[in-house]
């Protein structure tokens, strides 16, 4: 008698995998009935591609209109392409993806990539690349920065990230625990994700409501390393977990996400502050960030390691020295409690308090939804071709909030909410 040869278990569970799928279309984006949507993604991630374009049509999706990149097709540019096609971008698409918003078309975005792919390439091509591509998605991305339409950002285990992440494992089994790590950081393993993201929502609007009603002109934060105040922009609003569009469609941007945030103000911020993550940018680990501030610009700055590209991104434009979003999270968040470093801002930001380079988001203001760019930058809001997250939170910092007299009022204690 012959039997048949087994066959592994598939290292990604298919209920799962579709639970979040639906997740991404009814909470992360709230699709709406005749909108059509661009979704991009690693070719590697079509799994998760085909059932959001399955959903989506479900949900009533007018056109779905999938873009997929590859690793191996990035490295040859880097191996054979003319040194100068690094300064260059396919503008033609960001036009056309700035076209679509405007015509309200929703954006989902799906990351996975290997977070090293680009680390052991001319970190000077690299940069150039990376530059020439800012410019050219700036209309799309005053789009999504504005928030004039619904988007959400999630993850799918691609196997060289999985690899990063679980170093000690077979290739299966590292894609295997970082989906569940991934499920679980998503809410879909739980019985009812959709009710499971209407409680955590629900607590991170408590949390803005606080903040928002004691109107703190700074944050000032402290620890090893970190003698960090943050101006707040004048009229800046608290946001955190749902959020809603321009279009009128209440979405959750982040798929997972514990952060609540708002604007600091682009020319008051002084002091130093030290990394508590590493950040993984363009296929480049930056690690051990310290950077000093004066008049909201930073005027100092060192890493460890990736030091090289750190400088080069902070030359991108006038606004890449100066800060666009300040962000809470407690320590003792699910992120951080899984003990996980992920190599992807998507996670890795929502372990611990942060900052972000560059770009604001209007949003962040009261009546957001109706301030010209010129009145967004009179009240502190910054601009730039780039918004990059770093990591500055642990179970060693503070930060009290500070009003316009002076007076201070704990705000964290030790990484948590005081």
């Amino acid at each position: 008698m012959t039997f048949p040869p087994q066959i592994a278990p598939a290292p990604i569970d298919p209920v799962k995998l579709d639970k979040l799928a639906v997740l991404a279309v009814n909470v992360g984006l709230q699709l709406q009935a005749g909108q059509d949507l661009i979704v991009t993604a690693p070719v590697m991630a079509l799994p998760l591609v085909r059932r959001i374009v399955e959903h989506a049509y479900r949900a009533g999706a007018g056109l779905v209109t999938p873009l997929l990149s590859d690793e191996d097709v990035v490295l040859s540019r880097y191996r054979y392409a003319p040194d100068q096609s690094f300064d260059r971008a396919a503008g033609w698409l960001h036009e056309g993806m700035a076209k679509a918003f405007a015509a309200n078309t929703a954006r989902m975005a799906i990351v996975g990539d290997d977070p090293l792919l680009l680390s052991g390439q001319d970190s000077a091509k690299v940069a150039r690349a990376s530059k020439a591509n800012s410019i050219a998605y700036q209309p799309a991305l005053e789009k999504i920065a504005d928030f004039e339409i619904n988007w959400t950002i999630l993850a799918y285990p691609g196997a060289a990230w999985a690899s990063q992440v679980f170093p000690g494992d077979d290739e299966a089994i590292a894609v295997g625990k970082l989906a569940e790590a991934i499920f679980a950081a998503s809410r879909v393993d739980q019985d009812d994700p959709v009710a499971a993201w209407r409680t955590h929502n629900a607590a991170l609007r408590g949390r803005t409501e606080w903040l928002n009603a004691r109107r703190f002109g700074a944050l000032h934060f402290n620890g090893p390393g970190t003698d960090l105040t943050v101006g707040l922009a004048d009229g800046h609003e608290w946001h955190g977990g749902a959020s809603t569009a321009k279009n009128g469609v209440t979405c959750n941007p982040n798929i997972p996400t514990e952060e609540v945030f708002t604007t600091p103000h682009a020319s008051r911020v002084e002091g130093h502050v030290v990394s508590s993550k590493p950040l993984s940018y363009q296929g480049t680990l930056i690690d051990g960030i310290a950077v000093r501030f004066e008049g909201g610009r930073i005027v100092e700055a060192k890493a460890t390691r990736g030091e090289e590209v750190l400088l080069k991104v902070l030359d991108t434009d006038e606004g890449a020295r100066r800060l666009g979003e300040v962000a809470l999270v407690p320590y003792s968040s699910p992120i951080s409690k899984s003990g996980l470093l992920f190599f992807n801002t998507l996670f890795d930001e929502n372990a611990a308090c942060h900052l972000a380079l560059g770009q604001c988001y209007s949003k962040c203001f009261l009546d957001g939804a109706t301030l010209t760019p010129e009145q967004v930058a009179a009240r502190g809001g910054n601009k730039s071709l780039i918004h990059i997250d770093w990591m500055i939170g642990s179970n060693e910092i503070d930060v009290d909030g500070i009003n316009a007299d002076g007076n201070r009022t704990p705000v964290f204690r030790r990484g948590e909410w005081a």
